[in-house]
């Protein structure tokens, strides 16, 4: 039933090119943004949901 319903709709087949251009697209995206992002900000982030909201300043080290 399917099939005939995805047969009767003109260009279909581009909807399906579409999505996979979509897909790499973000998925590459994904991965450069990524591979760009910095060494700090990165630690700040793995840090962060174990200092129950306080900010640790360059002085302090990790407990």
């Amino acid at each position: 039933m399917v099939k005939n319903v995805l047969c009767d709709i003109n260009g279909v087949e581009v909807y399906g090119v579409i999505s996979i251009c979509l897909f790499f697209t973000v998925f590459t995206t994904a991965v450069v943004w990524t591979a760009f992002l910095k060494k700090p900000f990165l630690k700040s982030m793995s840090i962060l949901p174990l200092n129950d909201g306080e900010r640790k300043t360059k002085g302090q080290s990790h407990e």
